[in-house]
This record gives structure tokens, sequence and C-alpha cells, in this order.
């Protein structure tokens, strides 16, 4: 008889609050030490986890264990949510531990989710302080993907009125009346030669958070030694990657899986790699 992949969702408190919880996705035959952890975008108000479901299904289909996290999205704010975030992260380490599984994770995010995501990849649970419950000594991720990132978290020039209206709905609190709520949420700030190898993933037809800002954080890590990669996929927008029905789209999950057993990304001559 064919073995089967298998599913299980995980909630992190009883009573269940709401948008503390993550799913794996098991598949029938694990074929890479690596799994993947999945963190939604949304504009850190919207989403959620069964938007990667169906991609995690074909991950399994190729041998890689996969979750994907939900964090809350109304009354907190980001450090909140990233503190939900980090809880998941940890009870999927428990959960790998208690499968005799390697505790290796690639943690993959887009937008909003990149945000949270590079935070937990070079920034860790350490960032929220005592707002964070931890079963386990932390594990950090071995790697990262990140699409459509945020790395800046204080205004910079152009950008758009609504944008920077949710980041400081977000942040909590007006950017006027405490900056450095917003130094915290910003990326650049955790940048050092012990952060994890990132696959940053750019669209051509991105307008919301500027590409290049990603390509000088991979300039930064190459100086340090880290072999971070930088791809742009041609005539795709903003977030494009929650289906697989354009080759874009199909080009970038060979990318995730060749990223996470290699350490590189596809080269098929259509699309931008630096």
């Amino acid at each position: 008889m064919k073995k089967i992949n298998a599913f299980r969702s995980f909630y992190l408190d009883t009573p269940l609050v709401p948008g503390r919880c993550f799913d794996v996705f098991s598949p029938a035959e694990i074929t890479c030490d690596t799994a993947l952890f999945f963190v939604h975008g949304g504009g850190w108000k919207a989403g959620g986890r069964g938007e990667y479901h169906t991609i995690m299904e074909v991950l399994n289909d190729r041998g890689i264990l996969c979750a994907s996290t939900d964090y809350r999205l109304t009354g907190v704010t980001a450090l909140d949510q990233l503190a939900d975030i980090c809880e998941s992260f940890d009870r999927f380490v428990t959960f790998l531990k208690e499968n005799r599984r390697p505790l290796k994770i690639a943690v993959f995010g887009t937008s909003a989710g990149a945000h949270l995501a590079s935070l937990l990849l070079c920034g860790g649970a350490s960032i929220c302080g005592n707002a964070v419950e931890l079963q386990n000594e932390w594990i950090s991720p071995v790697c990262g993907i990140l699409q459509a990132t945020p790395v800046e978290f204080t205004p910079w020039e152009d950008i758009f009125p609504w944008i920077w209206q949710d980041m400081q709905s977000i942040a909590g609190v007006p950017y006027a009346a405490d900056p450095g709520v917003y130094e915290k949420l910003s990326l650049r700030n955790y940048l050092g030669k012990e952060n994890p190898v990132l696959f940053f993933a750019e669209a051509q037809n991105e307008h919301i958070f500027p590409s290049e800002k990603t390509w000088e954080i991979v300039e930064k890590h190459r100086a340090w030694g880290i072999s971070s990669r930088w791809k742009r996929y041609r005539n795709v927008e903003h977030g494009f990657f929650y289906a697989l029905d354009r080759w874009q789209q199909r080009e970038m999950l060979d990318d995730i899986v060749s990223f996470i057993r290699t350490g590189d990304v596809t080269d098929s001559g259509k699309n931008e790699i630096r």
C-alpha cells in the first residue's frame, strides 16, 4: 500500500487563542534533513497559515517536512506577532525532537511575513524578551528564504502613505512618539557575521518594498563570508508566491528546494541572479 502524507495542527494555548497555532505537513518519506517553516504575509493584519498548504503538499511530495504558522492579527503589535511565531517555531522544534528528526529548520516568509521571519532568523526570540515562553533552548534556523521583504521599519523616501500607516499601526506607537520601537523592528540592527544564509526572492514588479535594500544585505553578508543569494523573477508582482500556476512560481519552488538542499538557486536564464 502506498504511504500517504500526514497533516496535523498544533495549538499553543489552553484554552485556545486564535492565531497562536501552526500546521505540520509530514511527507510519506522524508528525504531532506532540513525542514521548512512558513510565515504568511498580509500587511500584519490579514492572511493565514492555510495559504501555503498547497505548496506544502508539493514540497511533501519532494520529501521536505513543512510547518506553517499563524500569528495574532488584531489587538497586538509586531513584537507580539513575533513572539507568537517564535513560540510556534519552538514547538516545531519539540515536534522534531519527538520524531527524532534533525534540528535543522529553514524559515520562509513573504511581505509582512518576511519582515517577521527576518527578525526571527537574524535576531531570534531574544528580541521579544520575557514575552516568549520556550520549551527548548533556542535553536537558530539554518537558513532563510525571504520574498518581498520590508528590511527597514523607519520611513524611507517615497514610502507609500498607506503602508507607512500600516507599519505605524502594528508598531503600536506613532513613529514621532517612539522611534526606538521602529529601530527594534528594523532588520539592519540584527545583521552580523553570525546570521544564517539568506535567499532574497524579488519580484520584478515589486512596488511596495525596495528590492535594492535586500541586495545591500546580500553584499554585506558576502563581505562577511556568508553566501547569501539574491534573485529577481521576471514579470511578477509583490507577494507572487502563493500558488504554482505560473512558470515563475514553479521556478521559485525549484529554487527553494535547491537552496535548502544545496545552498544555491537554479538558473533558467529567464530571471536575474546576482
